[in-house]
């Protein structure tokens, strides 16, 4: 077996608070991402782009925040979720193993709010391994029908036999996701819940990382004013063992 460790993390388009209390922390993330220590770091609410908060903020980063938050020698992937008035913002998957290749597709399920998923094939230990970068909708009907796409898309662009790893806000405190997910075969840790949200005194978790062809090792949520400052979610972090044997869908 070998370990992979996974981090998933919405880090709020590096921006808190609300109106002129608003503060930049994108350069405090940067740090936080290379503290995960993550072999894959999949982004939600992430900007490529800003106009207005450009103008507000004196030391916005002049690159697009998934390239400024990677950490040195890390693969960067990202794609647009959502065009807004002054820019846009998506998710993104930060890499300490090749990509292969990776696509996107719209799951917006109304005009409301534009959602999307990312997919990324990683060669991991020399395995290929599937990854699913995704952010659901606030409705709970919407959700419904964007994880029955995202099942529809899984048999379609994902080997049966292939690992798969499945990560973001899925924005459910409830069951209805992981009971649906699990008729795919992708599944979460047992035992107590790992609360992400609000980060200040989290109360739900909102963030999850689903596997499918791994076994899951461990998962930590890291607390404190250090994390709760940078973002409105807490990040999730898990281990899982990828088996040696190579898979029929890698050796063809």
């Amino acid at each position: 077996m070998n370990t992979v460790r996974v981090a998933t993390y919405n880090i709020h388009k590096g921006v808190q608070g609300v109106g002129p209390q608003r503060r930049l922390e994108i350069h405090n993330l940067g740090h936080a991402v290379e503290q995960l220590d993550a072999d894959i770091v999949c982004l939600q609410e992430v900007r490529k782009v800003h106009r207005r908060e450009e103008q507000h903020f004196p030391h916005w980063p002049d690159l697009p925040q998934a390239e400024f938050l990677a950490p040195e020698g890390y693969d960067v992937v990202y794609r647009t979720n959502a065009f807004t008035r002054y820019g846009e913002h998506g998710n993104a998957l930060l890499s300490r193993w090749p990509v292969l290749s990776h696509q996107h597709e719209d799951i917006s399920d109304h005009r409301f709010e534009q959602r999307g998923l990312l997919h990324v094939e990683l060669l991991v230990h020399d395995r290929a391994v599937h990854v699913l970068v995704v952010h659901l909708g606030l409705i709970r009907g919407s959700r419904a029908r964007q994880v029955a796409q995202l099942q529809r898309f899984i048999e379609r662009e994902v080997p049966a036999d292939a690992p798969l790893l499945m990560a973001g806000d899925f924005n459910d405190w409830g069951a209805q996701t992981e009971r649906a997910l699990a008729a795919t075969h992708l599944r979460t840790f047992k035992g107590p819940r790992q609360a992400t949200f609000p980060a200040r005194l989290p109360m739900v978790q909102l963030d999850y990382v689903f596997a499918r062809g791994l076994t899951p090792k461990a998962v930590h949520v890291p607390h404190g004013r250090i994390w709760w400052r940078m973002s409105d979610h807490l990040p999730m972090i898990a281990e899982f063992d990828l088996p040696t044997t190579p898979l029929a869908s890698d050796r063809s």
